[in-house]
């Protein structure tokens, strides 16, 4: 697992194609679905009605893809490595959602610096990072790449 080089995160020249990062772990809770569906307006009742989601093929419920992507994000920057350093989100590209992730799932990110390219005129370069989120036994539940943004060192 690479670190930053201090506490702050990595300059767009400290990214090198191969580089990897594992994030911690979340739980995904019955509070996180029930806020995502209050603040996105997903009332779904795949989500929040556990006896509709028992006769369903996953037989229970599951938490949003989106809000699993979002945490994935937010534990990617709470790793350290985009902290204060990243100027902007640009792409999700492919992203597939592969399994779902249940109430009580733990979940983590996987990340892996695909490509860089600079670009001086705006002190910064982009980064492709190939994202993996994996549950509590290592099984991948959506997978994809996400663009950055990342600022130049000063």
């Amino acid at each position: 697992m690479a670190s930053p080089s201090s506490s702050q995160g990595w300059y767009f020249e400290e990214f090198k194609v191969g580089q990897r990062v594992v994030t911690a772990g979340r739980t995904v809770s019955e509070g996180d679905v029930m806020a995502f569906a209050d603040l996105t307006g997903d009332f779904n009742p795949i989500h929040i009605d556990a006896e509709f989601a028992r006769s369903t093929p996953y037989g229970q419920r599951i938490a949003h893809g989106l809000l699993c992507l979002s945490i994935a994000v937010g534990l990617t920057m709470r790793s350290g490595f985009m902290s204060g350093t990243v100027l902007a989100f640009r792409e999700i590209g492919t992203w597939k959602f592969v399994k779902p992730v249940f109430l009580g799932d733990t979940i983590h990110a996987e990340v892996e610096v695909s490509e860089t390219k600079a670009l001086p005129r705006l002190a910064a370069g982009t980064v492709v990072l190939d994202v993996e989120v994996k549950n509590q036994d290592g099984e991948t539940t959506m997978r994809g790449s996400w663009t950055a943004l990342v600022k130049s060192r000063p």
